[in-house]
């Protein structure tokens, strides 16, 4: 089968499309022929040597899929072959084949096509998890979310909104600004413009819960925007990966500082989290509540355009590769 690897690290030209072995579904897992693929943050890094994949996974790149089911593994029962399912994957999803276990597969929602269900598990995922699974997000609090022009924050900001939270997120320009309006965010701040600590102290604002795509670099603005009972939850690390934390207002303010991860989970830490999406988030993407939003597609052989899109950071949504 085809699939693209960076077999030593670098920029966009490391990126190769190489034939190797398809792979054989084992016990519990399912082999999926892969229609598109969704295009993360995390495969930058570990094209660059940053993010290796963890142990036993695909060295393949690729996070998130979507597809036909091709074969069954020993054990599977809630899937058949030929069946239309999107999965996230800890590795292998820019190829033609990849195998899954059959607990990170869902059934495509109602009404999507393979690259618009190609562009959800790792987003919906990543936001059900750390918004309402870590952060408890309720109807009524404010949630503070950066990058919400991102996949992850197109989507964060439509699902707090359909729970009932108020959104406030950062973005870079104004074409980004207007977006997200669209999108249902009640406050947008160019970071670009605007301190967004001092944005929102300003205006009398708090967060109850943030999402934080930077790590390091915004730590004391965070903290310094938290409500009192706020939780800062930290899933990306954009910003650097060391800064000091002011211990005092923390326990002021009786906050919590969470870092997450997703793709070094075990299986059934993730199972969980897929069943929990499918049962939440599934619904309000099929009753068109919440909507992927794809930026562009670009085929396998063109994953280096992909990552380069990324990389410019002028997208608004998801890009995917088409295979």
């Amino acid at each position: 089968m085809r699939a693209v690897m960076a077999p030593e690290p670098g920029g966009l030209d490391a990126l190769r499309l190489v034939d190797v072995p398809s792979p054989e579904p084992a016990s519990g897992e399912v082999l999926i022929r892969v229609e598109a693929a969704g295009v993360n943050r995390a495969d930058l890094l570990q094209r660059q040597g940053f993010y290796p994949p963890p142990p036993g996974a695909s060295d393949v790149l690729g996070l998130e899929c979507a597809g036909t089911v091709a074969a069954l593994g020993p054990d599977v029962t809630e899937f058949a072959v030929g069946d239309r399912v999107c999965a996230l994957l800890s590795g292998g999803g820019y190829a033609e084949f990849v195998a899954v276990p059959a607990g990170q597969l869902a059934a495509v929602p109602a009404g999507l096509d393979s690259v618009q269900a190609a562009a959800i598990m790792e987003t919906a995922c990543t936001v059900w998890s750390n918004l309402v699974m870590v952060g408890r997000l309720t109807a009524g609090e404010t949630l503070l979310v950066h990058g919400g022009s991102s996949g992850i924050g197109t989507m964060a900001i439509q699902v707090a909104k359909a729970l009932g939270a108020r959104v406030v997120t950062t973005v870079g320009s104004p074409e980004k600004a207007a977006a997200v309006s669209g999108l249902g965010a009640d406050v947008v701040i160019n970071y670009r413009e605007q301190d967004f600590a001092e944005a929102m102290r300003d205006t009398g604002s708090t967060a109850d819960v943030i999402l934080d795509i930077m790590g390091a670099k915004y730590l004391a603005a965070n903290v310094a925007a938290l409500a009192a009972n706020g939780r800062l939850v930290i899933i990306g690390l954009q910003g650097g990966l060391e800064a000091e934390l002011n211990l005092g207002q923390l326990l002021a303010k009786r906050a919590t500082v969470t870092a997450t991860s997703l793709r070094a989970r075990p299986t059934e830490e993730k199972a969980e989290i897929v069943a929990a999406t499918r049962e939440h988030v599934f619904p309000l993407i099929e009753s068109g509540v919440v909507r992927p939003i794809v930026h562009a597609t670009f085929d396998l052989s063109d994953s280096a355009g992909a990552h380069r899109v990324l990389e410019e950071s002028t997208h608004i949504g998801k890009i995917v590769l088409t295979v």
